[in-house]
């Protein structure tokens, strides 16, 4: 089945509003305390696959509370890095900042020296999971309501078909069929779609999207 490359237009910024939470509601909602110092534990540790959303939760951290220790992809951490993470870990539990981090394995499955491992493994850790397309569905509605666009059910299960599966595909799409929509002047429907789908480069449907 063809994919579209959509390059439509920069995906907003990650915040915790436009985060798709799925299976990952209670993780966000730490993450957001801890962002906003209404969390007791002083740190975090996230871990997932590429795509389960641990470095947008990492930057809508970030951007929420520029005080936060911020450290992503822990496993590549060099030995310098490792150390300034030790040492930061140390200092949130003597009342310093926060700490979140995020890797793609748990603390003791990680490539890192033993002692940043267990330090990792102090606070709370969660392990993140991709949305699943019921997920996704609610989103795309979401995102086409907020600019009163109707989005029905077989223009969704056609998108989530159609397109790349990660969520800042998903999101810009809606920013396209918006736009045609207005331009147009016609509502969004599956021609509308199509339509709109085939004058993005790279995009050819297959006989059975027709």
């Amino acid at each position: 089945m063809q994919q579209l490359p959509l390059s439509i237009s920069p995906a907003p910024a990650p915040d915790f509003d436009n985060f798709v939470a799925g299976p990952n509601a209670e993780a966000l909602e730490r993450v957001r305390d801890l962002a906003r110092g209404a969390l007791s534990e002083r740190i975090v540790y996230l871990w997932g696959a590429p795509g389960t959303g641990r470095s947008h939760l990492l930057a809508a951290a970030a951007r929420a509370n520029p005080a936060l220790v911020i450290g992503d992809d822990v496993e590549s951490l060099d030995a310098g890095a490792q150390q300034a993470l030790f040492n930061a870990i140390n200092a949130a539990r003597d009342g310093g900042p926060a700490v979140l981090a995020a890797g793609r394995a748990a603390p003791a499955e990680l490539k890192l020296r033993e002692d940043l491992r267990t330090r990792l493994a102090w606070g709370l850790v969660y392990q993140l999971t991709p949305p699943g397309d019921e997920h996704k569905a609610r989103h795309l509605k979401a995102l086409a309501a907020k600019r009163g666009l109707p989005l029905p059910d077989e223009v969704v299960g056609y998108l989530l078909t159609r397109l790349p599966r990660d969520l800042a595909s998903l999101s810009a799409v809606i920013d396209l069929l918006d736009r045609h929509s207005l331009i147009k002047q016609r509502p969004v429907t599956l021609p509308l779609v199509r339509e709109a789908l085939s004058q993005q480069p790279g995009w050819t449907p297959n006989r059975g999207s027709e």
